[in-house]
């Protein structure tokens, strides 16, 4: 297997593409340590919380007594500029930006030779829909994080991210025009993600740090305006 004898952590990795990458590491022989707010077979926390995150720290120390990676998934709060609260703006920030920079930190003495960190932005780190500032934000700054850390972790650990589109995290049948707006002919799958999370930590990608990966299906390439391919603004209408 891949990663026998490896250990890997995994953010968020109680549901969702959290969840499928968690299970491909397993299936590739890793030891998880998975954390989130939800059920889940090894550790339940707030990542908003430092004390949560020093706990969890040093819970994945004292099993493991190292780190090979680290993945940085889960998600934060998506609000926007008329009901996100200052309170909840801060909270996805601590859980998007904070939580990866702080568990990096912790994680610093105990990272393996070879290891490898992967940050899971989004592509609204390029692009937007109204009222989503909050998850937004701390998209764009885990992508700026990842290559800030590539830097200084130069020689020590591998930092990459990867941006998602549209990904089928409840596994439901799309078709037709959801379908048919991403140049890939299909919307995403979580293994779309767990893959390229397995590939960017395996040897193969050695010589692959600070970059951002846009995994999307091609959906941020295609411009489309008024009138292409039967789409019509339709200003003012609900």
């Amino acid at each position: 297997m891949l990663f026998a004898d490896k250990v890997a952590v995994v953010t968020g990795g109680a549901r969702g593409i959290g969840k499928v990458i968690a299970e491909e590491f397993a299936r590739e022989g890793a030891a998880v340590c998975t954390i989130d707010r939800l059920a889940n077979d090894y550790y339940v926390g707030d990542l908003g919380s430092r004390e949560v995150l020093e706990d969890f720290a040093a819970k994945v120390v004292a099993d493991y007594g190292k780190v090979d990676f680290l993945v940085n998934n889960a998600m934060p709060l998506m609000k926007g500029l008329d009901d996100c609260s200052y309170e909840e703006f801060e909270e996805a920030l601590r859980v998007g930006v904070t939580a990866p920079f702080y568990l990096t930190k912790c994680f610093l003495p105990h990272f393996a030779p070879g290891a490898a960190i992967v940050n899971i932005s989004s592509s609204r780190d390029r692009m937007s829909q109204p009222q989503t500032e909050s998850y937004t934000a701390a998209k764009g700054g885990i992508s700026a994080l990842t290559h800030a850390l590539a830097v200084s972790l130069a020689g020590k650990v591998r930092v990459n991210s990867i941006s998602p589109g549209w990904i089928n995290t409840a596994f439901a049948a799309y078709t037709g025009a959801d379908a048919a707006q991403h140049p890939a002919g299909r919307v995403g799958h979580p293994l779309d993600i767990a893959n390229m999370v397995l590939y960017l930590c395996s040897d193969k990608a050695g010589f692959l740090t600070g970059e951002n990966i846009c995994i999307d299906g091609g959906m941020t390439r295609q411009m489309i305006y008024h009138d292409d391919f039967g789409w019509r603004l339709a200003q003012g209408e609900t």
